[in-house]
């Protein structure tokens, strides 16, 4: 009878892992698709020249509307604050409310006679509103991976989730080429609604979240099964964007790409339909469940021995040269310590991680939102889809690998300070390419490795600023250092606006709507944006400059970690083995 009693106890706790699997990787999967159409921000340059010919608007003037969108995502912290008084499906479902209104204006100005005359303050307020509602799609996303993954596992489902993000461009590049290629106002309408569309297929699965519980814990070998799959699939929808997004082609050969692309985006589901039948228990369970008092026994230890480790490592460095107190004095003891908002802004290393974005990230969002007039001034205004498609698909990629860290951690002891470091390699290097060389292939090759680089820095700030600040606080801390994205908008793009202006000529355009004249600012030529890409590239290498020294300053804290991970495995070892 207790035999019997312990089989039917087992299959149920097996049916109950099951279910949670289940529910888990239908959640992420809904957390993609999401992603994958609401980076609404990212195709700004897709019909930036023709917003700017229909209010018949300076380039500077544009520059604020661009950051406007940025500004949006200062206002991040009230999706957070929503989350205490209504369920995560309502924030969703209000995210694409306010998306749907913000783009159905725009898209408005672009087509109608009479919206054409609504005063340029009220445009700035919907853009506003627009990039709001970018950072409420964010937010859900984020929430729903935290809640669903266990902290081994939470990094690499934030990391293939906001990868996705990146090829939204890619993706709404295809929706426009099948259905009005040459219309730059159907991307302002696919923003309105595609968001709100992938927000009701993605209730059902959203639905099903709950908050973690220790079953997220039991199958570590066959989560990463699971993972590298998505990930697989993951690159061969990047690569299937990059070689046939940035084609052109007919309209009925735009709809079969099309298509394809959206078999790929829908073939993940397979995960959560195979997952409650391909697992068993998994035996390389870190912790062994049958003795409750077991973990409870590692963590003390580990946490004995670690301190140690720990104090040994500050000593050290504390015996170093004078150069090397001054630059490790005030630098972290320890990772995961929680700092709080007034802590944060004390803090040396978040100012020098704040610097590192605000010169780098964000300088690379600021080059994708002139991708448009860049390509107008070269004369490659008939390639703009197709870098588009580039910027988009290499920012993927570069997402896609933010989670390198947490895949070779155990091949490569490289701190994610040291990763964040060499994701901005590239940045410097683009725009001084384009700044020497402006032609077809420096274009397309800068905008590749802008688009990586920024790509993975978006995606690995979440794990940078949990790991550095605190899991517990990133909620409010990763808002304040993504306030550096509206600053470097309007100072970026505005002198970027500058030099344009100043070498421009004021033309008269005839807008085929109305009949009427304006006249506009228009740049052709390498002088257009030749000065931009030099101070770009200088501050880019101020940002490499910053996270070099946050990455020597992260060491010890890295280091310690790492001592404390090898103690607490071979703690595990020993506790296993000990009868």
């Amino acid at each position: 009878m207790e035999e019997e009693g312990r089989r039917r106890s087992g299959g149920g706790e097996r049916r109950m892992m099951d279910d949670d699997a289940w529910r888990r990787w239908a959640v992420l999967v809904a957390t993609v698709w999401i992603q994958a159409l609401t980076g609404t921000n990212f195709d700004f340059s897709a019909y930036s020249s023709a917003l700017k010919s229909s209010l018949g608007i300076s380039q500077e003037a544009l520059n604020y509307l661009a950051t406007a969108s940025d500004l949006g995502k200062a206002f991040g912290w009230s999706s957070g604050l929503a989350l205490l008084y209504i369920p995560l499906h309502a924030v969703l479902l209000v995210a694409a409310v306010l998306g749907l209104a913000a783009y159905a204006l725009q898209y408005g100005c672009l087509v109608s006679v009479n919206l054409a005359a609504i005063p340029y303050p009220l445009v700035f307020l919907i853009c506003l509103i627009a990039g709001c509602s970018i950072c409420w799609f964010n937010t859900v996303c984020f929430v729903l991976c935290i809640c669903s993954f266990s902290a081994n596992n939470r990094p690499l489902a934030l990391s293939l989730s906001i990868s996705f993000n990146g090829l939204s461009a890619a993706f709404y590049t295809l929706f426009a080429n099948a259905l009005s290629p040459l219309s730059p106002s159907v991307y302002l309408l696919l923003n309105a609604i595609l968001p709100l569309a992938i927000s009701i297929l993605a209730l059902p699965a959203i639905l099903l979240c709950h908050k973690q519980d220790s079953h997220l814990h039991s199958m570590p070998n066959h989560d990463r099964r699971v993972f590298l799959g998505l990930y697989i699939l993951a690159v061969v929808t990047g690569t299937y964007l990059v070689v046939f997004g940035s084609f052109t082609t007919t309209r009925s050969a735009a709809w079969v790409i099309l298509t394809g692309a959206m078999v790929l985006l829908a073939l993940p589901l397979i995960i959560p339909a195979c997952s409650s039948c391909s697992h068993g228990p998994d035996p390389a369970s870190p912790l062994n469940h049958d003795d409750p008092h077991k973990p409870l026994l590692i963590s003390n230890n580990h946490q004995t021995v670690s301190d140690a480790v720990m104090e040994r490592t500050m000593e050290h460095q504390l015996q170093g040269s004078c150069c090397g107190k001054i630059l490790h004095k005030g630098c972290l003891a320890v990772l995961g310590e929680e700092h709080s908002a007034k802590r944060l802004i004390g803090c040396v290393d978040f100012w020098l991680y704040y610097t590192a974005y605000f010169c780098g990230a964000t300088v690379g969002l600021v080059y994708s939102n002139n991708l448009g007039q860049i390509a107008q001034s070269l004369h490659q205004q008939s390639r703009l889809t197709m870098l588009l498609a580039v910027y988009s698909s290499f920012s993927f990629f570069g997402r896609l690998l933010s989670a390198l860290p947490d895949v070779l951690h155990r091949t490569v002891s490289l701190a994610r300070t040291g990763w964040l470091a060499a994701a901005l390699v590239p940045m410097p290097m683009a725009f001084f390419l384009m700044w020497k060389q402006q032609d077809a292939s420096a274009l397309v090759i800068g905008t590749a490795l802008v688009g990586l680089s920024s790509g993975f820095i978006f995606a690995a700030a979440v794990s940078v600023t949990s790991e550095l600040f605190g899991p517990n606080s990133v909620g409010v801390n990763h808002n304040i250092l993504i306030t550096n994205i509206p600053l470097g908008s309007f100072l970026y793009g505005q002198i970027a606006a500058m030099v344009y202006d100043a070498n421009g000529q004021r033309m008269s355009v005839m807008d085929n709507r109305t009949g009427t004249i304006d006249t506009m600012i228009v740049c052709m030529g390498v002088k257009c944006y030749s000065t931009t890409f030099f101070v770009w590239g200088c501050i880019t290498l101020l940002g490499l400059a910053s996270s070099i020294v946050l990455l020597r300053r992260t060491k010890p804290a890295y280091a310690t970690a790492a001592s404390r991970s090898s103690s607490c495995k071979h703690l595990q070892q020993v506790s296993r083995e000990t009868p």
